[in-house]
């Protein structure tokens, strides 16, 4: 094509053929249909690239509206779940919030009653001294009256098997 171009160029037209005026350049006329026919080439080329991409434009954009009105479908269903889980959360809070009240005011109950205690067990100690001793004459009377186990048992033996004499006085004793 750039040939048949360059031919065209150095060419004449049949008028400087002729004989007639010599004209100093290409001919208007043959100028026109070179650039008709090199803006139809071009056209054509441009049709090759442009109505397949306009195409490929058309099909991405009607896919990008599909995914845009999905998500937009997703957000809507993701909202309302949301919304319904939102309220039993803050009822939820709300119990817990409750119960923490609850239980706040039974730590200052049971705050009060070991404070109470504490008074309790103070009162107590001057007793529990008291008990130390009483424990000390536990003690002693236990030791006490095993002392007299033990006599009345030596007792018991002599008058039961050491002495035959008192098996008279035996007859009318109650063991």
């Amino acid at each position: 094509m750039a040939e048949s171009e360059a031919k065209q160029d150095t060419a004449t037209s049949p008028q400087q053929q002729a004989g007639s005026e010599v004209v100093a350049g290409p001919d208007p006329r043959y100028s026109m249909d070179r650039l008709s026919m090199a803006f139809e080439t071009s056209a054509r080329r441009w049709e090759l690239i442009v109505y397949p991409s306009l195409f490929a434009f058309i099909l991405l954009a009607a896919y990008g509206f599909y995914l845009i009105f999905s998500l937009a479908k997703d957000v809507h269903f993701l909202a309302l779940s949301v919304d319904s889980n939102m309220s039993i959360i803050a009822s939820n809070v709300q119990s817990m919030s409750d119960s923490v009240g609850q239980l706040s005011a039974n730590v200052r109950t049971m705050t009060v009653s070991i404070d109470s205690m504490a008074e309790d067990v103070r009162t107590l100690e001057p007793i529990l001294t008291s008990m130390d001793s009483m424990d000390e004459s536990m003690k002693s009377m236990t030791s006490s009256t095993y002392n007299m186990q033990r006599d009345m048992r030596s007792m018991n033996y002599s008058i039961n098997d050491a002495a035959r004499p008192m098996t008279f006085w035996n007859s009318f004793m109650p063991w």
